[in-house]
Protein backbone atom coordinates (compact mmCIF):
# COMPACT_ATOMS: atom_id res chain seq x y z
CA UNK A 1 0.00 0.00 0.00
CA UNK A 2 2.79 2.39 0.87
CA UNK A 3 4.49 1.93 -2.51
CA UNK A 4 1.20 2.38 -4.40
CA UNK A 5 0.47 5.58 -2.50
CA UNK A 6 4.00 6.87 -3.13
CA UNK A 7 3.53 6.34 -6.87
CA UNK A 8 0.17 8.13 -6.72
CA UNK A 9 1.66 11.15 -4.97
CA UNK A 10 4.47 11.26 -7.53
CA UNK A 11 2.00 11.12 -10.42
CA UNK A 12 -0.07 13.95 -8.93
CA UNK A 13 2.91 16.24 -8.50
CA UNK A 14 4.32 15.38 -11.93
CA UNK A 15 0.98 16.08 -13.59
CA UNK A 16 0.64 19.41 -11.89
CA UNK A 17 4.20 20.44 -12.68
CA UNK A 18 3.50 19.62 -16.33
CA UNK A 19 0.22 21.55 -16.40
CA UNK A 20 1.92 24.59 -14.87
CA UNK A 21 4.95 24.43 -17.16
CA UNK A 22 3.38 26.57 -19.85
CA UNK A 23 3.31 29.47 -17.37
CA UNK A 24 7.05 29.30 -16.75
CA UNK A 25 9.43 31.48 -18.67
CA UNK A 26 10.73 29.55 -21.71
CA UNK A 27 14.02 31.37 -21.25
CA UNK A 28 14.77 29.71 -17.93
CA UNK A 29 12.67 26.53 -18.22
CA UNK A 30 12.82 26.02 -14.46
CA UNK A 31 9.69 23.86 -14.71
CA UNK A 32 11.71 21.18 -16.47
CA UNK A 33 14.78 21.42 -14.28
CA UNK A 34 13.08 21.26 -10.90
CA UNK A 35 10.24 18.87 -11.67
CA UNK A 36 11.95 15.54 -11.05
CA UNK A 37 13.33 16.70 -7.72
CA UNK A 38 9.98 18.10 -6.63
CA UNK A 39 8.27 14.78 -7.40
CA UNK A 40 10.73 12.84 -5.24
CA UNK A 41 10.51 15.32 -2.37
CA UNK A 42 6.70 15.30 -2.49
CA UNK A 43 6.67 11.53 -2.23
CA UNK A 44 8.97 11.44 0.77
CA UNK A 45 7.20 14.34 2.42
CA UNK A 46 3.77 12.80 2.03
CA UNK A 47 4.59 9.20 2.87
CA UNK A 48 7.56 9.29 5.23
CA UNK A 49 7.22 12.52 7.19
CA UNK A 50 8.78 12.62 10.65
CA UNK A 51 7.31 16.04 11.42
CA UNK A 52 4.92 14.94 14.16
CA UNK A 53 7.61 12.75 15.70
CA UNK A 54 9.88 15.79 15.94
CA UNK A 55 7.08 17.92 17.38
CA UNK A 56 6.23 15.28 19.97
CA UNK A 57 9.83 15.15 21.18
CA UNK A 58 10.13 18.92 21.30
CA UNK A 59 6.82 19.35 23.13
CA UNK A 60 7.03 16.49 25.62
CA UNK A 61 10.77 15.96 26.16
CA UNK A 62 11.90 19.60 26.01
CA UNK A 63 8.75 21.59 26.79
CA UNK A 64 8.64 25.37 27.18
CA UNK A 65 11.65 27.25 25.81
CA UNK A 66 12.11 30.79 27.15
CA UNK A 67 15.01 32.50 25.39
CA UNK A 68 18.19 32.53 27.46
CA UNK A 69 16.96 29.89 29.92
CA UNK A 70 18.31 26.41 30.63
CA UNK A 71 15.40 25.07 28.54
CA UNK A 72 16.60 27.23 25.67
CA UNK A 73 19.98 25.48 25.81
CA UNK A 74 18.31 22.07 26.09
CA UNK A 75 16.21 22.83 23.02
CA UNK A 76 19.24 24.00 21.06
CA UNK A 77 21.13 20.82 21.94
CA UNK A 78 18.12 18.84 20.73
CA UNK A 79 18.03 20.83 17.47
CA UNK A 80 21.73 20.27 16.85
CA UNK A 81 21.34 16.53 17.43
CA UNK A 82 18.32 16.31 15.12
CA UNK A 83 20.05 18.18 12.31
CA UNK A 84 23.05 15.87 12.53
CA UNK A 85 20.88 12.74 12.60
CA UNK A 86 18.96 13.95 9.54
CA UNK A 87 22.26 14.36 7.69
CA UNK A 88 22.58 18.13 7.35
CA UNK A 89 26.01 19.60 6.81
CA UNK A 90 27.83 22.37 8.68
CA UNK A 91 25.58 21.96 11.72
CA UNK A 92 26.38 24.60 14.31
CA UNK A 93 25.18 27.16 16.80
CA UNK A 94 25.47 30.85 15.99
CA UNK A 95 25.50 32.60 19.35
CA UNK A 96 24.31 36.08 20.21
CA UNK A 97 23.66 38.00 23.47
CA UNK A 98 20.22 38.65 24.98
CA UNK A 99 20.09 41.93 26.90
CA UNK A 100 18.60 40.32 30.04
CA UNK A 101 17.20 36.98 31.12
CA UNK A 102 13.79 36.50 32.75
CA UNK A 103 12.00 33.69 34.59
CA UNK A 104 8.31 33.43 35.44
CA UNK A 105 7.33 32.96 39.07
CA UNK A 106 3.86 32.83 40.56
CA UNK A 107 0.88 34.99 39.66
CA UNK A 108 -2.45 35.35 41.43
CA UNK A 109 -5.19 37.94 41.53
CA UNK A 110 -8.71 38.39 42.88
CA UNK A 111 -11.50 40.94 43.06
CA UNK A 112 -11.96 42.18 46.63
CA UNK A 113 -14.93 44.50 46.03
CA UNK A 114 -17.69 44.84 45.00
CA UNK A 115 -18.06 41.03 44.82
CA UNK A 116 -15.11 38.84 45.87
CA UNK A 117 -13.93 36.54 43.14
CA UNK A 118 -10.71 34.75 42.20
CA UNK A 119 -9.20 35.82 38.88
CA UNK A 120 -7.01 33.94 36.42
CA UNK A 121 -3.88 35.92 35.57
CA UNK A 122 -0.64 35.36 33.63
CA UNK A 123 2.32 37.67 33.94
CA UNK A 124 3.57 39.20 30.73
CA UNK A 125 7.15 38.40 29.80
CA UNK A 126 10.04 40.53 31.01
CA UNK A 127 7.87 42.34 33.57
CA UNK A 128 8.49 42.76 37.28
CA UNK A 129 7.07 41.74 40.64
CA UNK A 130 4.85 43.08 43.37
CA UNK A 131 6.20 43.16 46.92
CA UNK A 132 6.11 39.72 48.57
CA UNK A 133 2.54 38.92 49.49
CA UNK A 134 1.14 41.17 46.79
CA UNK A 135 -0.76 44.46 46.82
CA UNK A 136 -4.39 45.43 47.45
CA UNK A 137 -5.62 48.59 45.77
CA UNK A 138 -8.37 50.31 43.84
CA UNK A 139 -8.38 50.04 40.07
CA UNK A 140 -7.72 53.13 37.97
CA UNK A 141 -8.39 52.91 34.25
CA UNK A 142 -6.16 53.75 31.30
CA UNK A 143 -7.39 53.59 27.71
CA UNK A 144 -5.07 51.59 25.47
CA UNK A 145 -6.66 53.41 22.52
CA UNK A 146 -5.54 56.78 23.94
CA UNK A 147 -2.19 56.16 25.59
CA UNK A 148 -0.98 59.68 24.92
CA UNK A 149 -3.59 61.02 27.34
CA UNK A 150 -2.89 58.22 29.82
CA UNK A 151 0.81 59.13 29.83
CA UNK A 152 -0.01 62.79 30.47
CA UNK A 153 -2.18 61.82 33.44
CA UNK A 154 0.13 59.17 34.90
CA UNK A 155 0.22 60.90 38.29
CA UNK A 156 -3.38 59.80 38.85
CA UNK A 157 -2.18 56.19 39.08
CA UNK A 158 -0.14 56.66 42.26
CA UNK A 159 -1.05 53.96 44.76
CA UNK A 160 -3.48 52.35 42.30
CA UNK A 161 -3.53 49.23 40.18
CA UNK A 162 -4.02 50.28 36.57
CA UNK A 163 -6.65 48.51 34.49
CA UNK A 164 -5.70 48.90 30.84
CA UNK A 165 -8.80 48.63 28.66
CA UNK A 166 -9.98 49.61 25.18
CA UNK A 167 -12.56 52.35 24.94
CA UNK A 168 -13.76 54.19 21.84
CA UNK A 169 -11.95 54.28 18.49
CA UNK A 170 -8.16 53.76 18.49
CA UNK A 171 -6.02 56.85 18.04
CA UNK A 172 -3.47 55.26 15.74
CA UNK A 173 -2.68 51.85 14.26
CA UNK A 174 -2.25 48.72 16.35
CA UNK A 175 1.49 48.90 15.68
CA UNK A 176 1.64 52.50 16.87
CA UNK A 177 -0.30 51.60 20.01
CA UNK A 178 2.09 48.73 20.73
CA UNK A 179 4.98 51.18 20.40
CA UNK A 180 3.40 53.46 23.02
CA UNK A 181 2.80 50.80 25.67
CA UNK A 182 6.40 50.85 26.89
CA UNK A 183 6.34 54.62 27.36
CA UNK A 184 3.08 54.33 29.28
CA UNK A 185 4.35 51.58 31.58
CA UNK A 186 7.48 53.53 32.45
CA UNK A 187 5.42 56.63 33.17
CA UNK A 188 2.98 54.67 35.38
CA UNK A 189 5.80 53.09 37.35
CA UNK A 190 7.61 56.40 37.73
CA UNK A 191 4.48 57.99 39.18
CA UNK A 192 3.87 55.20 41.70
CA UNK A 193 1.41 52.77 40.11
CA UNK A 194 1.51 49.41 41.91
CA UNK A 195 0.75 47.06 39.02
CA UNK A 196 -1.07 46.80 35.70
CA UNK A 197 -3.84 44.40 34.70
CA UNK A 198 -5.36 44.07 31.27
CA UNK A 199 -7.48 41.79 29.15
CA UNK A 200 -7.23 41.32 25.41
CA UNK A 201 -7.31 45.03 24.38
CA UNK A 202 -10.47 44.12 22.46
CA UNK A 203 -8.41 42.34 19.76
CA UNK A 204 -8.72 38.67 20.82
CA UNK A 205 -12.18 37.99 22.28
CA UNK A 206 -11.69 34.24 22.52
CA UNK A 207 -12.47 33.68 26.19
CA UNK A 208 -12.66 30.10 27.52
CA UNK A 209 -10.78 31.19 30.63
CA UNK A 210 -7.49 31.50 28.74
CA UNK A 211 -5.04 34.12 29.88
CA UNK A 212 -2.22 34.83 27.46
CA UNK A 213 1.33 36.01 27.88
CA UNK A 214 3.78 37.83 25.61
CA UNK A 215 6.30 40.65 25.37
CA UNK A 216 5.39 44.33 25.71
CA UNK A 217 8.18 45.78 23.61
CA UNK A 218 10.97 44.72 21.31
CA UNK A 219 13.92 43.70 23.51
CA UNK A 220 12.36 45.66 26.39
CA UNK A 221 11.79 44.92 30.09
CA UNK A 222 9.63 46.68 32.64
CA UNK A 223 9.96 46.67 36.42
CA UNK A 224 6.24 47.19 36.98
CA UNK A 225 4.26 43.93 37.42
CA UNK A 226 1.86 43.35 34.53
CA UNK A 227 -0.75 40.60 34.31
CA UNK A 228 -3.20 39.60 31.60
CA UNK A 229 -6.68 38.30 32.40
CA UNK A 230 -8.91 36.05 30.29
CA UNK A 231 -11.89 37.55 28.51
CA UNK A 232 -14.37 36.43 31.18
CA UNK A 233 -12.48 38.13 34.03
CA UNK A 234 -11.89 41.22 31.94
CA UNK A 235 -15.59 41.44 31.14
CA UNK A 236 -16.60 41.20 34.80
CA UNK A 237 -14.31 44.09 35.75
CA UNK A 238 -15.40 46.20 32.78
CA UNK A 239 -19.07 45.82 33.71
CA UNK A 240 -18.36 47.01 37.24
CA UNK A 241 -16.39 50.00 36.02
CA UNK A 242 -18.96 50.99 33.38
CA UNK A 243 -21.63 50.86 36.08
CA UNK A 244 -19.60 53.35 38.12
CA UNK A 245 -18.64 50.89 40.84
CA UNK A 246 -15.37 51.07 42.74
CA UNK A 247 -13.30 47.96 42.11
CA UNK A 248 -10.56 46.85 44.52
CA UNK A 249 -8.30 43.95 43.60
CA UNK A 250 -5.48 41.89 45.03
CA UNK A 251 -2.47 41.16 42.82
CA UNK A 252 0.58 39.07 43.68
CA UNK A 253 3.07 38.54 40.84
CA UNK A 254 6.59 37.23 41.37
CA UNK A 255 9.13 37.05 38.51
CA UNK A 256 12.92 37.13 38.30
CA UNK A 257 15.39 38.95 36.07
CA UNK A 258 19.03 38.10 35.59
CA UNK A 259 21.62 40.68 36.68
CA UNK A 260 22.92 41.10 33.16
CA UNK A 261 22.96 39.70 29.61
CA UNK A 262 22.48 36.01 28.86
CA UNK A 263 23.41 33.95 25.83
CA UNK A 264 21.27 32.31 23.21
CA UNK A 265 21.95 31.01 19.70
CA UNK A 266 20.38 30.08 16.40
CA UNK A 267 20.72 26.44 15.34
CA UNK A 268 21.93 26.09 11.75
CA UNK A 269 22.42 23.23 9.30
CA UNK A 270 22.74 23.08 5.51
CA UNK A 271 22.21 21.16 2.33
CA UNK A 272 25.11 22.58 0.33
CA UNK A 273 24.31 23.47 -3.27
CA UNK A 274 25.87 21.49 -6.10
CA UNK A 275 26.55 24.42 -8.47
CA UNK A 276 26.22 27.68 -6.54
CA UNK A 277 26.91 26.79 -2.89
CA UNK A 278 27.50 30.43 -2.04
CA UNK A 279 23.90 31.31 -2.88
CA UNK A 280 21.52 30.62 -0.01
CA UNK A 281 17.83 29.97 0.61
CA UNK A 282 16.84 30.03 4.30
CA UNK A 283 14.11 27.74 5.69
CA UNK A 284 13.16 28.20 9.31
CA UNK A 285 10.92 28.55 12.31
CA UNK A 286 11.56 29.80 15.82
CA UNK A 287 12.71 27.37 18.50
CA UNK A 288 11.87 29.56 21.50
CA UNK A 289 8.41 29.64 23.04
CA UNK A 290 6.48 31.03 25.95
CA UNK A 291 6.17 28.93 29.06
CA UNK A 292 2.51 28.48 29.98
CA UNK A 293 2.49 25.17 28.08
CA UNK A 294 4.64 23.20 25.61
CA UNK A 295 4.98 25.71 22.80
CA UNK A 296 3.65 23.19 20.28
CA UNK A 297 1.79 25.58 17.96
CA UNK A 298 4.06 28.57 18.59
CA UNK A 299 6.33 27.59 17.13
CA UNK A 300 7.03 23.93 17.56
CA UNK A 301 5.06 23.41 14.35
CA UNK A 302 7.49 25.62 12.42
CA UNK A 303 10.52 23.88 13.91
CA UNK A 304 9.17 20.41 13.18
CA UNK A 305 8.20 21.45 9.64
CA UNK A 306 11.66 22.84 8.92
CA UNK A 307 13.39 19.70 10.19
CA UNK A 308 10.97 17.43 8.32
CA UNK A 309 11.49 19.51 5.17
CA UNK A 310 15.23 18.91 5.43
CA UNK A 311 14.63 15.20 5.99
CA UNK A 312 12.32 14.93 2.96
CA UNK A 313 14.83 16.64 0.65
CA UNK A 314 17.75 14.53 1.83
CA UNK A 315 15.79 11.26 1.66
CA UNK A 316 14.79 12.09 -1.91
CA UNK A 317 18.44 11.92 -2.94
CA UNK A 318 18.38 15.23 -4.82
CA UNK A 319 20.80 18.10 -4.22
CA UNK A 320 19.70 21.59 -5.25
CA UNK A 321 21.82 23.95 -7.32
CA UNK A 322 22.06 26.37 -4.40
CA UNK A 323 22.46 25.92 -0.66
CA UNK A 324 19.40 25.51 1.51
CA UNK A 325 20.20 26.68 5.03
CA UNK A 326 17.87 25.49 7.78
CA UNK A 327 17.73 27.83 10.76
CA UNK A 328 15.94 27.35 14.07
CA UNK A 329 15.82 30.89 15.41
CA UNK A 330 15.64 31.74 19.09
CA UNK A 331 14.55 35.05 20.62
CA UNK A 332 11.63 35.57 18.26
CA UNK A 333 9.19 36.17 21.09
CA UNK A 334 11.35 38.88 22.64
CA UNK A 335 11.63 40.92 19.46
CA UNK A 336 12.96 38.80 16.56
CA UNK A 337 16.33 38.66 18.34
CA UNK A 338 17.60 35.53 16.62
CA UNK A 339 16.71 36.48 13.06
CA UNK A 340 18.01 40.02 13.57
CA UNK A 341 21.24 38.51 14.89
CA UNK A 342 21.33 36.26 11.81
CA UNK A 343 21.10 39.09 9.28
CA UNK A 344 23.70 41.03 11.25
CA UNK A 345 26.13 38.10 11.49
CA UNK A 346 25.64 37.26 7.82
CA UNK A 347 25.57 40.86 6.54
CA UNK A 348 28.50 40.23 4.19
CA UNK A 349 26.65 37.42 2.42
CA UNK A 350 23.12 38.85 2.40
CA UNK A 351 23.72 39.79 -1.24
CA UNK A 352 23.96 36.04 -1.91
CA UNK A 353 20.69 35.20 -0.16
CA UNK A 354 17.67 34.55 -2.34
CA UNK A 355 14.82 34.29 0.18
CA UNK A 356 13.78 33.18 3.66
CA UNK A 357 10.82 30.83 4.07
CA UNK A 358 9.16 30.91 7.50
CA UNK A 359 6.25 28.97 9.03
CA UNK A 360 4.85 30.60 12.19
CA UNK A 361 1.09 31.10 12.01
CA UNK A 362 -0.31 28.31 14.15
CA UNK A 363 -1.35 24.74 13.49
CA UNK A 364 -3.34 24.95 10.25
CA UNK A 365 -2.54 24.14 6.61
CA UNK A 366 -0.67 26.64 4.44
CA UNK A 367 -3.14 28.78 2.52
CA UNK A 368 -1.05 31.62 1.09
CA UNK A 369 2.51 32.36 0.06
CA UNK A 370 3.14 35.94 1.22
CA UNK A 371 6.21 37.31 -0.55
CA UNK A 372 7.00 40.15 1.84
CA UNK A 373 6.34 43.14 -0.38
CA UNK A 374 8.13 41.67 -3.40
CA UNK A 375 5.48 42.23 -6.04
CA UNK A 376 8.21 41.83 -8.65
CA UNK A 377 8.32 38.10 -7.89
CA UNK A 378 4.63 37.27 -8.26
CA UNK A 379 4.74 36.30 -11.93
CA UNK A 380 7.59 33.85 -11.44
CA UNK A 381 6.17 32.36 -8.23
CA UNK A 382 2.53 31.83 -9.22
CA UNK A 383 3.17 28.91 -11.62
CA UNK A 384 4.99 27.05 -8.84
CA UNK A 385 2.03 27.57 -6.51
CA UNK A 386 -0.31 26.36 -9.28
CA UNK A 387 1.72 23.16 -9.55
CA UNK A 388 0.70 22.31 -5.96
CA UNK A 389 -3.05 22.55 -6.57
CA UNK A 390 -3.74 18.83 -6.13
CA UNK A 391 -1.90 18.91 -2.82
CA UNK A 392 -3.62 22.09 -1.72
CA UNK A 393 -4.75 25.33 -3.35
CA UNK A 394 -2.38 28.01 -2.07
CA UNK A 395 -2.73 31.64 -3.04
CA UNK A 396 0.18 33.97 -3.75
CA UNK A 397 0.41 37.60 -2.66
CA UNK A 398 3.05 40.23 -1.93
CA UNK A 399 1.71 40.80 1.60
CA UNK A 400 4.21 41.84 4.25
CA UNK A 401 4.31 39.87 7.51
CA UNK A 402 6.33 41.69 10.17
CA UNK A 403 5.21 39.79 13.27
CA UNK A 404 7.61 36.90 12.85
CA UNK A 405 11.14 36.23 11.60
CA UNK A 406 10.22 37.11 8.01
CA UNK A 407 10.54 40.74 9.15
CA UNK A 408 14.30 40.62 9.64
CA UNK A 409 14.80 39.46 6.06
CA UNK A 410 12.26 41.87 4.59
CA UNK A 411 14.04 44.76 6.30
CA UNK A 412 17.31 43.91 4.53
CA UNK A 413 15.57 43.78 1.15
CA UNK A 414 14.97 40.05 0.80
CA UNK A 415 11.71 38.24 0.13
CA UNK A 416 10.72 37.07 3.61
CA UNK A 417 8.18 34.47 2.49
CA UNK A 418 5.54 33.83 5.12
CA UNK A 419 3.72 30.53 4.76
CA UNK A 420 0.42 31.88 6.03
CA UNK A 421 -1.79 29.21 7.58
CA UNK A 422 -5.50 28.66 8.01
CA UNK A 423 -5.46 28.37 11.82
CA UNK A 424 -8.79 29.49 13.33
CA UNK A 425 -7.99 27.75 16.64
CA UNK A 426 -4.67 29.57 16.99
CA UNK A 427 -6.45 32.37 18.85
CA UNK A 428 -6.94 29.88 21.69
CA UNK A 429 -3.49 28.28 21.73
CA UNK A 430 -1.45 31.41 21.04
CA UNK A 431 0.72 32.13 24.13
CA UNK A 432 -1.72 30.27 26.40
CA UNK A 433 -1.92 27.09 28.47
CA UNK A 434 -3.63 25.48 25.45
CA UNK A 435 -0.46 25.61 23.34
CA UNK A 436 0.05 21.85 23.53
CA UNK A 437 0.57 18.89 21.23
CA UNK A 438 -3.13 17.99 21.31
CA UNK A 439 -3.88 21.06 19.17
CA UNK A 440 -1.85 19.76 16.20
CA UNK A 441 -3.03 17.31 13.52
CA UNK A 442 -0.22 15.07 12.23
CA UNK A 443 -1.49 15.01 8.63
CA UNK A 444 -1.73 18.80 8.44
CA UNK A 445 1.77 19.20 9.87
CA UNK A 446 3.17 16.70 7.35
CA UNK A 447 1.53 18.62 4.52
CA UNK A 448 2.95 21.93 5.76
CA UNK A 449 6.43 20.42 6.01
CA UNK A 450 6.11 19.09 2.46
CA UNK A 451 5.03 22.48 1.12
CA UNK A 452 7.98 24.05 2.93
CA UNK A 453 10.40 21.53 1.42
CA UNK A 454 9.01 21.95 -2.09
CA UNK A 455 9.16 25.74 -1.87
CA UNK A 456 12.74 25.79 -0.63
CA UNK A 457 13.92 23.30 -3.21
CA UNK A 458 12.15 25.04 -6.09
CA UNK A 459 13.78 28.38 -5.28
CA UNK A 460 17.19 26.79 -4.71
CA UNK A 461 17.20 24.59 -7.80
CA UNK A 462 15.89 26.97 -10.50
CA UNK A 463 18.20 27.73 -13.39
CA UNK A 464 17.57 31.45 -12.95
CA UNK A 465 18.21 33.14 -9.63
CA UNK A 466 14.88 33.77 -7.91
CA UNK A 467 15.63 37.14 -6.31
CA UNK A 468 18.29 39.61 -5.27
CA UNK A 469 18.04 41.94 -2.26
CA UNK A 470 16.50 45.34 -2.76
CA UNK A 471 18.35 48.47 -1.77
CA UNK A 472 17.57 50.01 1.59
CA UNK A 473 15.90 52.94 -0.14
CA UNK A 474 13.62 50.72 -2.19
CA UNK A 475 12.68 48.65 0.86
CA UNK A 476 11.88 51.80 2.83
CA UNK A 477 9.76 53.12 -0.03
CA UNK A 478 7.65 49.95 -0.21
CA UNK A 479 7.24 49.92 3.56
CA UNK A 480 5.98 53.49 3.44
CA UNK A 481 3.63 52.72 0.55
CA UNK A 482 2.14 49.81 2.48
CA UNK A 483 1.78 51.76 5.75
CA UNK A 484 4.41 49.73 7.61
CA UNK A 485 7.21 52.25 8.01
CA UNK A 486 5.80 54.40 10.83
CA UNK A 487 4.88 51.33 12.84
CA UNK A 488 8.41 49.95 12.48
CA UNK A 489 9.89 53.20 13.70
CA UNK A 490 7.44 53.32 16.63
CA UNK A 491 8.46 49.89 17.91
CA UNK A 492 12.16 50.43 17.27
CA UNK A 493 12.61 47.89 14.47
CA UNK A 494 13.65 50.38 11.81
CA UNK A 495 16.95 51.19 13.53
CA UNK A 496 19.62 49.78 11.31
CA UNK A 497 22.76 51.31 12.76
CA UNK A 498 23.74 47.80 13.88
CA UNK A 499 23.28 46.46 10.37
CA UNK A 500 25.10 49.29 8.66
CA UNK A 501 21.93 50.65 7.06
CA UNK A 502 20.35 54.08 7.35
CA UNK A 503 17.03 54.31 5.50
CA UNK A 504 15.77 57.82 4.86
Amino acid sequence: MKNRMLVLVAMVVAANCTSAREHFSPKSAEGDTTKSGLVKIAGNGAMASRAFEYLTELSDDIGARITGSSQDQKARNWGLAKMKSIGLENVREEKYPVWKGWARGTAEASILTPTPRKLTVSAMGWTGSTPAGGVDAELATANVFDLENAIKNAKSYRGKIVFLWAQGPPKGSIGMIFGQIGEFLRAAQREGALAVLTGDYGFKPEGLGLAHTGILGFAADFAIPFGELPREDQGQIERYLLAGKTVRVHVNIQNKFTDGPVESANVVGEIVGREHPEEIVVIGGHLDSWDLSEGATDNGVGVAAALAAADAILKSGVRPRRTIRFVLFTGEEEGLLGSLAYVKQHAAEIKNHLAAIILDNGQGPVREFQLGGRGDLLDSFEPFAASLENIREIKVSDKIELETDTASFILVGLPGINLDQDSPEYKYTHHSVADALEAVKPDVLAQDATVMALTGYWIADRQDRFATPWTTEKTARVLRETGQYDMLKAIGLWTFGELGQSPQ
